[in-house]
């Protein structure tokens, strides 16, 4: 390779390199909940602003129920959890909504806005049960794992078109061959992990949180469980090519967890 094809590989790359240096040292630095630093790509007030305008159009394009013992379940649940979330979550303004769809899901969005479907709460069973997914997602809120995911998908992206334009000079299979390669690896070797890795912290805060507002974490291990029961008709890819740990691992994580929650729950239930 000549000279000058070595500068014209080098030079994008080397640009997008620098457009990503700078992109993450100009970013908000913290260190969050669970101890880890982490980067963001929007403050906290764009995150709620963003996290509010979402929770809205969820509402308008969903059936809600405001009334009843399932709602009332789902409220004091979430007034229980908030209660229980650290100085991260001290600006948010806590809303919750229980949405009658079959679905087996919940999330909480940036900024405390809570959405429950009807779908989930047979397989929660217990209010301790339905305190582990609502803890869960309030965690993945408070802990600001969108902003975090948001940085790092501008850095990849930066960095694929960059890697686009120095091959840009080699034939469209060629080029495709090179870029689904790239591709590939920023998926299995940096996305998917940094997600499995934000659920695993998820987990973790929480469990804390539920067992700060009452609830046995231990109640936690049964719940994801039924989680595995109730999704495992559909088969799921493995670890490595998902979004969330497997089972098995997520169920092991939270038994290594549970004498510190443990306590944690124990020293709730004496205030």
């Amino acid at each position: 390779m000549n000279k000058r094809r070595l500068l014209f590989r080098l030079v994008p790359i080397g640009i997008a390199a620098a457009v990503v240096f700078f992109q993450f040292f100009s970013s908000e630095k913290i260190t969050n909940e669970a101890g880890r630093t982490a980067r963001h790509a929007l403050d906290p007030k764009q995150e709620e602003v963003l996290g509010l305008e979402s929770y809205q159009q969820v509402l308008q394009e969903s059936d809600t129920v405001d009334a009843g013992p399932e709602f009332e379940l789902v409220k004091r649940v979430a007034q229980r959890l908030a209660a229980a979330t650290g100085p991260a979550a001290k600006t948010f303004d806590w809303r919750v909504s229980l949405v009658r769809n079959p679905q087996v899901n919940a999330f909480c969005l940036p900024g405390g806005k809570i959405v429950v479907y009807t779908g989930i709460l047979p397989v929660a069973r217990t209010e301790a049960g339905l305190a582990t997914v609502m803890g869960h997602e309030m965690a993945h809120a408070t802990l600001r794992h969108g902003s975090e995911r948001l940085l790092q998908q501008k850095a990849t992206q930066t960095l694929m078109t960059g890697a686009q334009v120095s091959v840009g000079d080699l034939s469209y299979e060629q080029q495709r061959a090179v870029m689904g390669a790239i591709g590939a690896g920023a998926k299995y070797g940096v996305l998917l992990p940094f997600s499995r890795d934000h659920e695993s912290e998820a987990d973790k805060i929480g469990l804390t949180y539920m067992a700060r507002a009452g609830y046995d974490p231990a109640e936690s291990i049964g719940f994801w469980q039924r989680m595995s029961q109730a999704s495992s008709g559909g088969g799921k890819p493995p670890e490595f090519m998902s979004t969330h740990p497997a089972d098995a691992t997520r169920i092991a994580q939270l038994q290594a967890l549970l004498p510190a929650a443990q306590a944690e729950y124990e020293r709730a239930q004496k205030r």
